[in-house]
Parts: structure tokens; sequence; C-alpha cells
């Protein structure tokens, strides 16, 4: 199957309105996706593996909104930000139709979630956290991203370089506002803030230049990172160091940080 063909495929299925038969076969694209059958060329094999455990749902809705963003979904310019905002909720709207038939919707998920775990306790840029014992589960919206596919990149690339604290996704929603949202549950780790100084560290240990201390934003020419501040970097009580939240992504020439990634959606099949 060439690439061509798969995202034809893909197509097919969401104009088909998610038959059983439609529903099967991207289960089965899933499945090869997870075990390296299907090279998705947008990451590189260790951040595919990341997305594979960001669980089932998460992997099928990156391939979902992949087919409605092809290979242009960086913004360009002032100018494009009604078209990104347009391709984006295109792609909720797909992810939303495929979620409501597979059961993994839930409608006003602020309201939901706080009836089935209480009041949030924490509240980020994009993310509301709420306790869940051992773990938390976080609604994410698209504040930082627009478009789904680079929210569900950051859950991917999140994953691949920080796997202590990878985040599962559970399901999708929107919240009272009709904000699409992403539900995920992350491990919920105790411990201490670290300075600055002891993130740098550890992000230079990681192979990542400091560019701007400002906005704690540091990068390799394959990856962007920032919010790398003490809200959101823990250590616990043994040593070790937690990334338990951050804005990454694929480093592209446009993010003006040393990149050389792009955005690319193609895909081929390894034989077996």
């Amino acid at each position: 199957m060439t690439n061509s063909d798969f995202w034809e495929h893909i197509k097919a299925i969401i104009l088909g309105g998610f038959t059983p038969e439609g529903l099967a076969e991207l289960d089965e694209y899933a499945d090869k996706f997870t075990c390296g059958q299907l090279l998705y060329k947008r990451f590189s094999p260790s951040e595919q593996y990341g997305c594979s455990t960001g669980g089932h749902a998460h992997v099928i809705a990156s391939l979902l909104a992949a087919a409605e963003a092809g290979s242009d979904t960086i913004v360009k310019g002032e100018n494009d930000f009604k078209r990104q905002c347009k391709c984006g909720e295109t792609q909720a709207c797909i992810i939303e139709q495929w979620a409501r038939t597979t059961g993994c919707w839930t409608d006003d998920i602020e309201d939901t979630l706080t009836r089935l775990m209480g009041e949030q306790i924490a509240e980020g840029g994009e993310a509301h956290v709420y306790d869940h014992g051992a773990t938390l589960i976080k609604s994410i919206g698209l504040d930082y991203y627009i478009e789904p596919i680079l929210a569900l990149d950051r859950i991917s690339l999140h994953n691949a370089y920080f796997p202590e604290t990878r985040l599962s996704v559970l399901g999708f929603g929107r919240d009272g506002e009709g904000t699409f949202r992403i539900i995920a549950e992350q491990q919920f780790i105790e411990g201490t803030r670290m300075t600055d100084d002891e993130i740098a560290e550890f992000m230079k240990l990681m192979g990542f230049k400091l560019i701007n201390p400002r906005n704690w934003t540091y990068a390799t020419p394959d990856i962007y990172l920032s919010d790398m501040h003490d809200e959101n970097v823990i250590q616990s009580y043994n040593g070790a160091v937690f990334v338990v939240d951050c804005d990454i992504r694929i480093n592209t020439p446009e993010l003006r940080c040393g990149g050389v990634r792009t955005l690319t959606t193609e895909v081929n099949f390894r034989m077996q």
C-alpha cells in the first residue's frame, strides 16, 4: 500500500461514517502502527513508540487528525491563523465522530470530571487536573496548539522523551463552552521543586541547549521544549527527576530555535 492509498483509505472510512467495518480497519492500522509495520515518518522510531504508549485511542486519533492536516499544518504567518483554526476544528469534529461511535467521548467534560472526582486540584495554561489517587486525570485543551494533531504530537513526544511520566489518552470531549479537549491519565509524582539551574543542568545532560531563560525554553535540532520551570519539573525524594508537564514540539525551522524537522504525515509499510 502506498502513502496516498493509505490516506485515501482513511478518508474513505471517515466519509463512510465509521461503520463497523471501517472501525475494524482503523483498529488494524493502529495495531500495525504499534508493532512498527506502519511507519509514520512524522516521528522517529522512539517517538512513534511514544505515540503507541499513549494508548490505542491516542494512535487512532493521531491518524484521523493527520488525514485532515496533511503535510501542511504549521502556521506560516498571521494570515494563516483562520486557516489553522478551521483545519483544527475539522480535525476535532472527525475525532469527535469517531469517539462518539466507539464510546470514548464525554460531553460537558469539566462538569463530568468534577462530579466523578471532585474539584480540580490544579489548572495550567491548557490543562485542568483532577486527583485520581495514584494518578492524575488531565483535561487538556488546545490553547497552545489550535490543531488537535499538534496537541496529540505533544503527548507522543512527552512519552518518548519523558516515559517515566507518560500520558495515557482515555478519551475526548468538549467543555461547557464547546471547546475540544483530550482526557489523559498520568502517574502522580511526589517530590520537591528544582531550581532553574538544576533544571538547566538536567536538560544539558539530555542534550538540550538553553534558548530563552525567560520562558524556560530549550531545544535540540529535533525537539523544541518550553515551560520547563519549577512547577513542571519535580525531583523525587530519592533524587530522580520527573518532567510532569511541558510544551514539547517537533522543532521545525519556523519555530526559530535551530530546528531541522518537517511536519510530514507520510507513511510507509514495512514488509513482514
